[in-house]
Order: C-alpha cells, then structure tokens, then sequence
C-alpha cells in the first residue's frame, strides 16, 4: 500500500452524523468544492514527510470540527497552516504555508479570529506544544486518530463520542497506517477511548490522559515519560 491507496481507502467511508474531511464538501461551511482536494493533498505531503522517519504514533480520539475537519491532518488546526498560531507553525508541519478550507462567513462560525485567521482547536495545542517543549523534531510525530472522520451532533460546527461501531470501523484505518510505516513506532493513546480501543485490538499503546477538561497538566506529564522510554 502507498499513502495514495492509504487516502484513497478513507474517501471511500461514509456513515450518516460523520464528515469525511477527505470526501465530503458541506457549501455552508467549506471555502469551496475543492475543499476536501485540498485536505487530500495536505494529509499526503504530512505523511509522505513521517512514513519511514516517525519514532512516535500519538493517536486521539477522533476528528473535531475545529481541527482535521478543515486541515485533513489530525490533531492539527487551521491556524498551525496559516501561521495565526502562537507556537506552531506551518514548517513545522507541512514545511511550507498549508491551505484554509473553511468558509470565513459560514453562519456556522460565530468567532471573529475564526473568520480572519482560521480555526482553532485547544487540544491540538496542547499535543502540538507537548512534541516542541519535549524537543522533538516534528516529523518523529505522526499524529492521528481513532476515528479519523469527524462525528457531529445537528450542526456540523459540533463534535460527539464516537459509537462503538464507528470507533471499530475506525481502527481498520489506523492498521492500514501502521501497515504503511512498517517502522517500529511507540504507541501513545490520547484519552480513554483510544486506549481501549487499541489496546483490545491488541495494538501497544500506553495510555495517556487527555489534555482537555482539566488533564493537560497530567498529558504533559506523561507524554513526557512515554518519549523518555524510547
């Protein structure tokens, strides 16, 4: 498998309440119909510059709207592309300025620095801020998530927990992943249910909590002792 067939395989999943970043173009939302091209050739050139040199699988939940859902990169926001962010940049992550994909004046978005620099998403910054205060190079990271496409409530500026089966069709993908690293990589799972899930498949991966809702402090922490064991 190449990282071609490796996007290819995820246009091809669709489930009703999912947005597929890779696949799926909502007019009320996305800048354009070239919108989900965009997030297929950013996700390419992100892995094209880890598979084979990443040491670090950090794997998260699923996609949020405020993140992969407008990058096609997981656990990586807009304004990390633009160069809006404090601390990341998009050399960092793409080694040149990456591409918004969301609508400026969706009646979706309601934030002010959301129109004019792109979205944002607090635990893509603490993941992101975890790699650089630990000085790591970030293409030694690849990040992804358990679910890759991105569940919603009502409105597609909304996240929710993943269902079991989704959670399960999920971690066919992230396999497909591990299968095109081939590279030993040390597994850190970011929350509960991507701890579960990888650890029942069989997959090694060391637990870390997750950095919302009061558990960065506790991330950082262990993100730290996790990189320390390799």
């Amino acid at each position: 498998m190449t990282i071609e067939d490796f996007i290819h395989s995820l246009q091809t999943y669709t489930s009703p309440a999912v947005c597929n970043p890779w696949r799926d173009y909502d007019r009320t939302c996305d800048l354009g119909p070239q919108a989900p091209e965009i997030r297929r050739h950013q996700l390419q050139e992100y892995l094209a510059q880890r598979i084979g040199q990443a040491r670090y699988l950090f794997v998260a939940e699923a996609a949020g709207y405020q993140g992969c859902r407008f990058t096609g990169i997981a656990i990586t926001c807009e304004r990390m592309l633009l160069d809006a962010h404090k601390q990341v940049t998009s050399a960092m992550v793409l080694g040149h300025a990456g591409q918004r994909t969301s609508r400026p004046d969706s009646p979706y978005m309601t934030s002010r620095p959301q129109r004019d620099h792109g979205m944002n998403e607090p635990t893509d910054t603490y993941v992101w801020g975890a790699i650089l205060d630990n000085g790591l190079n970030p293409r030694d990271v690849l990040l992804w998530n358990i679910f890759p496409f991105h569940p919603h409530k009502d409105s597609p500026f909304s996240n929710r927990t993943p269902t079991d089966e989704e959670l399960s069709a999920g971690l066919a993908y992230t396999r497909q992943l591990l299968a095109l690293c081939q590279q030993p990589l040390r597994i850190g799972a970011i929350g509960r249910k991507a701890a579960e899930t990888l650890q029942s498949a069989g997959i090694d991966a060391i637990a870390t909590r997750h950095p919302a809702n009061g558990g960065a402090g506790l991330f950082r922490k262990q993100f730290a002792e996790l990189i320390k064991t390799v």
